[in-house]
């Protein structure tokens, strides 16, 4: 089962690389044009992927006819450190919940194992039958 990357995962350049129930893994190239002003990648993008990975962790149907999207509640994030290598690699597994709210933890690492940022959320659930309402 896969789901279409948003407009937004396109224009950065991330993508989903692994999902199932409870779980997925989104990763990316670092490059310039995610940089701030010192030169690293903005913490805006470490937000983004954290956000994503966990919202998505949470809408896996099982089924090639149903989807499910989310809604951000609740969006906590800890910078730790700067990345090193040359992609960031999300990993989000949802930590519990219900039939519609749900709620998840994430780390973000670079490729060389540098731990960059942990998340956490709350998260509202909503199937739709259209592929491309929300997104």
């Amino acid at each position: 089962m896969t789901d279409p990357p948003s407009a937004f995962a396109q224009m950065l350049g991330y993508d989903l690389v692994d999902w199932r129930e409870g779980f997925a893994r989104y990763e990316m190239a670092i490059s310039g044009k995610l940089g701030n002003r010192e030169g690293i990648v903005h913490g805006g993008v470490h937000a983004t992927l954290l956000d994503s990975a966990m919202g998505i962790s949470g809408c896996w149907t099982g089924e090639a006819d149903a989807r499910a999207v989310a809604l951000t509640l609740s969006l906590n994030v800890q910078y730790i450190g700067k990345p090193r290598g040359a992609r960031l690699i999300c990993d989000a597994r949802m930590t519990g919940g219900g039939r519609s709210i749900f709620y998840a933890e994430a780390t973000l690492s670079d490729d060389l194992g540098t731990l960059v940022a942990k998340g956490s959320g709350v998260f509202k659930r909503r199937r739709t039958p259209d592929a491309t309402d929300g997104q």
